[in-house]
């Protein structure tokens, strides 16, 4: 079938505002494709029950010369990347109250625009150094990564609604990008990058990169800069070898059980020489 000639497929990407967005890592994904692709605003989420304005507050502009207010809500972005893919892009505050419902009002909007895939982006402040890539976690319908195995606490939105999709049937991803706890004054545009090279593999699409190579190349200067500033290279050499040898020990352990005694044996001269 001719690609002009075939129905789009359209597929929804969602991230959310705060919690579950350590410096903006997450919805930025969500806001380069928007600039960067033909996009219409198509659908909202406007109840007002969901948000508490003392925590997701109202936000005023001037818009012309006269002032608005910016209320706390849900919408829903048409992202045409190709003529036969579509994405349908959610981006809103965490709503503060009635999850439920609000996964439930999502997913009848997926529904009108024939969506069978979610997708929700999230990221996370961790110690792992900014001179590595960033950690991704990725989990799928039915299979989850270790760290989802191992986790019990609390959740955020992201989580709910993919478990609220999944119970309807759909097939869901899940893509979280660690972000370092000492960079948490900047937006993160290197785990913007990374969720969104994860994304175009996954959607099977390059989606453009644009400037995200510059701005994720200027956010790792300003980290090196906070480091030589607080004299905190010891610690960042910490990280680096914590997340050379973790990364170590999962090849190895990719190749079989006959590694093992190999890792064991890199794995302590890695401690007697990091001491």
């Amino acid at each position: 079938m001719c690609e002009e000639n075939a129905t789009p497929k359209t597929l929804l990407v969602a991230a959310f505002e705060g919690w579950n967005d350590a410096s903006q890592a997450a919805t930025n994904v969500i806001r380069h494709l928007v600039s960067r692709y033909e996009s219409q605003e198509v659908r909202h989420i406007d109840n007002e029950d969901f948000y508490d304005y003392q925590v997701a507050r109202p936000m005023i502009c001037s818009v012309q010369g006269r002032k608005r207010i910016i209320w706390p809500r849900t919408t829903f972005y048409d992202i045409a990347v190709s003529p036969v893919l579509h994405l349908l892009a959610q981006i809103a505050p965490e709503p503060n109250y009635r999850w439920k419902e609000y996964c439930t009002q999502t997913l009848h909007i997926a529904e009108d625009y024939g969506v069978n895939d979610v997708i929700t982006l999230g990221a996370m402040f961790d110690e792992c150094p900014h001179t590595r890539p960033l950690p991704l976690d990725i989990s799928k319908s039915g299979c989850e990564c270790e760290s989802d195995r191992e986790y019990n606490g609390p959740v955020g939105i992201p989580n709910i609604l993919d478990a609220f999709a999944s119970e309807a049937g759909l097939s869901t991803m899940s893509m979280w990008v660690s972000v370092p706890h000492y960079s948490a004054n900047a937006e993160c545009m290197q785990g913007t990058l990374e969720l969104l090279r994860a994304l175009s593999v996954t959607i099977g699409y390059p989606l453009a990169e644009g400037d995200l190579i510059r701005k994720a190349a200027q956010w790792r200067a300003q980290a090196d800069e906070l480091v030589a500033s607080t004299h905190t290279g010891d610690y960042l050499a910490r990280l680096e070898r914590d997340y050379d040898l973790d990364a170590q020990a999962k090849r190895i352990a990719s190749n079989g059980m006959p590694a093992c005694e190999e890792l064991i044996r890199e794995a302590e001269s890695f401690l007697r020489d990091g001491v």
